[in-house]
């Protein structure tokens, strides 16, 4: 979906989120970089546009989303957290060369939840972490 500000302004208020100059910003700037951004890359690329912007705004908007489930959080280690606007069943990798985080698909067919079993499940995270395809290229040259 591409957010102009008049159906970023609709989605938020389908969330029941008020829609504010940040709040819009925000909801975009996931959406148009999926690449699931810390605070301060969000901040530092929306700084320019905002000048009264600050780090404590973002926050705020960011728990209002997850608040709300139209982001959620992807913490694969305690050094950073990262927001990514797809909420779909996916899993992640991240790269221990060049820190990014790469989306994957997964079948939760296959998965044994028999230890789990009468448990209610609210959320699945699927983590890897190594070294993408990207940097074992360069690293081969």
């Amino acid at each position: 979906m591409v957010f102009k500000t008049d159906s970023a302004k609709k989605y938020l208020k389908k969330h029941g989120i008020k829609p504010s100059t940040i709040r819009i910003k925000v909801l975009q700037y996931l959406n148009d970089n999926k690449c699931h951004p810390t605070v301060d890359e969000i901040y530092k690329e929306l700084i320019e546009d905002i000048p009264t912007l600050s780090k404590t705004s973002i926050y705020n908007t960011l728990e209002l989303f997850l608040e709300k489930n139209i982001v959620d959080l992807v913490s694969i280690d305690d050094k950073e957290s990262r927001y990514d606007i797809d909420t779909s069943a996916h899993g992640h990798f991240k790269c221990d060369i060049c820190n990014k985080i790469y989306d994957f698909n997964i079948d939760t067919s296959g998965l044994n939840e028999e230890d789990i079993k009468g448990f209610i499940i609210n959320k699945r995270k699927i983590y890897y972490e190594g070294i993408c395809k990207d940097c074992l290229n360069e690293s081969n040259h």
